[in-house]
């Protein structure tokens, strides 16, 4: 029996730094952070949920129209800073939200450049009235994949910084 106990240290020794290997790839974040969104150039505080599957922004009114027959949202954005942009997207589908208290809710998805540290993805965000909640984004295990790993004992940990970005 002793032999395969060393096989089985063996394995785990293996396994286990393979997975400590794994993790130092990974951007270290906080549980809030600062982002920047494209377009708008806008920075935002975000809180980091590993329990959502996508991101949200907090847009508190917005328009739906037509542009070359497919549908658009026109909404504002405020950043951290006061400033405030006016964007225009596509959206992309309408995400069915199942919340704990009420009826499900449809929120219009558009797609926008998010820059975390220096890590920018294009995301699906979906718009809604965040007002009752101290972060105005949320950014979800979408946008996070497999290049970030969330430390809750942390905040503010990187700053936006994504160079190459510029306005589409």
């Amino acid at each position: 029996m002793r032999p395969w106990f060393s096989l089985l240290f063996c394995v785990i020794g293996v396994l286990g730094s393979a997975g400590v290997a794994m993790s130092e790839t990974k951007q270290m974040v906080g549980w809030a952070e600062k982002v920047r969104i494209f377009p708008g150039n806008l920075v935002l505080l975000a809180k980091m949920d590993t329990g959502a599957d996508n991101s949200s922004l907090h847009v508190p009114d917005f328009t739906l129209f037509e542009r070359n027959g497919k549908t658009w949202v026109r909404f504002e954005v405020t950043a951290h800073s006061g400033e405030t942009a006016t964007l225009e997207r596509q959206v992309i589908r309408t995400a069915k939200i199942k919340r704990h208290t009420g009826p499900r809710q449809e929120r219009p998805v558009v797609l926008l450049d998010i820059c975390l540290g220096n890590i920018v993805r294009e995301a699906e965000v979906n718009l809604v009235d965040r007002a009752r909640f101290k972060f105005p984004m949320l950014i979800g295990r979408s946008f996070m994949g497999d290049r970030m790993a969330v430390d809750p004992s942390l905040q503010y940990t990187v700053e936006p910084d994504c160079p190459g970005m510029r306005e589409r």
